[in-house]
């Protein structure tokens, strides 16, 4: 295992307090900007009233029981990838995220059935994404499981491990299983973190390419758009899927530095050049003005006349293998 920068690329910036940014989308929302949004009037309230669509979820949980290279949504931005026979499972959180924060939708399989896990991968420190008791299960049953994060979040996830190792990846950094025919990278993306009150940005986010001899994955983890789609597209001009977040995108003055909407998505798509559109961060928890259902519904009024979405049901095994490349 080496861990490597790419070739003529850089890390994440750091400001005079320490805090991570991206030079091109500095983050700056403050209080008063969510103060704000909260006591202004949503413009889905009436359709949210309506609003009765959740996601279908299979309950099916033969994916753990072979070898096939397959990927499964859990819901919103949790996924188990097999890659080249590795068990990874990406930004796993299993409940509710608070007691106000209930979950839309239910769980495929048990969380205790995860038991022969490779590598556990946590794009930034957000609770929707990072989750204290899904990570100290998935730890306590998978002791030789390998966590992958960005800079800083090993003081995080550390206390909660069961003498795991954990690696924590600046962006550009590149990590090469060699033995298993895998490549890891991380990448910018244009978002930030915060856990706490006082914590602002002193971990790092990002998005994770896997490589495998057949296979490229971008996943983006949390992004507003930006021209780090491009830039990706520059370092890894061959991706077989994009999984891009689609959902808590409103209202769009607020959100659009840290989320996409679905014609975001759709745009950040185009500038990856690549070959399949994955969506996910939506259905699962309400965390902004639009329905739940409404950012399906829109990239399907999008995309509805090509075939580039693959639009997965929780629970749902699908294959993972290279794709005739759309001209």
């Amino acid at each position: 295992m080496t861990l490597t920068y790419l070739p003529g690329q850089q890390g994440a910036s750091i400001n005079s307090a320490g805090q991570f940014y991206h030079p091109d989308f500095p983050f700056e929302l403050y209080w008063t900007d969510v103060l704000k949004w909260k006591t202004s009037p949503n413009p889905y309230s009436e359709q949210k009233k309506r609003d009765t669509w959740r996601p279908t979820v299979v309950n099916d949980d033969s994916f753990l029981g072979h070898s096939h290279d397959v990927k499964v949504w859990l819901g919103h931005a949790s996924f188990f990838f097999r890659l080249n026979g590795l068990n990874i499972l990406v930004d796993p959180v299993f409940g509710k995220l608070t007691p106000f924060t209930p979950r839309h939708s239910g769980l495929p399989v048990r969380p205790d059935q995860f038991r022969k896990l490779d590598l556990i991968l946590v794009t930034h420190d957000h609770r929707d994404h990072c989750d204290e008791t899904s990570l100290r299960l998935l730890l306590r049953n998978n002791p030789r499981a390998q966590v992958v994060t960005g800079l800083g979040m090993a003081k995080v996830i550390q206390p909660w491990a069961s003498g795991q190792k954990i690696v924590e990846m600046d962006w550009h950094q590149q990590l090469n299983l060699e033995s298993l025919g895998l490549r890891i990278t991380y990448l910018p993306t244009r978002h930030w973190c915060r856990r706490w009150l006082t914590d602002m940005n002193v971990r790092l986010w990002g998005a994770f390419v896997f490589e495998t001899p057949d296979t490229t994955i971008y996943f983006g983890g949390d992004s507003g758009y930006g021209s780090h789609f491009a830039h990706t597209a520059a370092l890894f001009p061959r991706i077989d899927f994009a999984f891009l977040g689609i959902g808590a995108f409103s209202p769009v003055w607020f959100m659009k530095s840290n989320h996409m909407s679905p014609a975001d998505a759709w745009q950040a798509f185009s500038d990856l050049g690549a070959r399949k559109l994955v969506p996910m961060h939506y259905g699962t928890f309400d965390l902004s003005d639009e329905p739940i259902g409404e950012p399906e519904r829109l990239l399907r009024e999008i995309a509805a006349d090509s075939n580039l979405v693959d639009f997965l049901t929780i629970g749902e095994s699908k294959p993972l293998r290279t794709l005739a490349r759309v001209q």
